[in-house]
């Protein structure tokens, strides 16, 4: 093995370790739930997202990080307009459908569509609906800053959480 070799194996071993030490750390946050809808070409289009804050209230902003490779946040961009639902404990089915890969992620999932159209999994907690503003580089994700157009609280419940890899619940 030439030392050129070795040291490029030592360089992606690093990047390995670095990459499992950052998820092993910011796993350690727990994070809400989403799932990321519209409509495109006249069907139900969908992700499943756990980077979603509130921004801003004046304007009224939220954003959320999508990665690069998505295949469905270049169908939702087009549309220009999105919900974003919050979902609730009992949800995670819908949080493992809208986190399939290809396919229709609605097979088996019941919706309602929002005043706008927008396909809202029944059972959600709250959902608000908005408008593409800007998308900035965020390096393997693309950062979405959306104007929040209408929001709507739909139960009480608790929420689906995220924390060290896996769907949680509050206990």
């Amino acid at each position: 093995m030439t030392d050129a070799v070795m040291r490029s194996a030592l360089a992606d071993s690093d990047r390995h370790r670095d990459v499992r030490r950052y998820k092993d750390v910011f796993g350690r946050f727990c994070t809400g739930v989403a799932a990321v809808t519209s409509v495109s070409a006249g069907r139900p289009v969908g992700f499943t997202c756990q980077s979603f804050s509130a921004l801003s209230l004046d304007p009224q902003l939220a954003m959320l990080s999508v990665q690069r490779s998505s295949t469905t946040w270049p169908r939702i961009r087009e549309t220009g307009r999105f919900a974003v639902s919050f979902l609730a404990a009992d949800q995670e089915h819908v949080a493992v459908a809208l986190a399939r890969s290809g396919g229709d992620k609605f097979t088996g999932l019941s919706w309602t569509p929002s005043g706008a159209g927008h396909p809202i999994p029944d059972g959600v907690l709250a959902y608000v609906e908005c408008r593409l503003d800007n998308e900035l580089n965020g390096g393997d994700h693309v950062i979405v800053i959306a104007a929040v157009e209408e929001m709507t609280v739909v139960r009480e419940a608790e929420p689906l959480l995220f924390f060290r890899g896996e769907f949680k619940k509050v206990s």
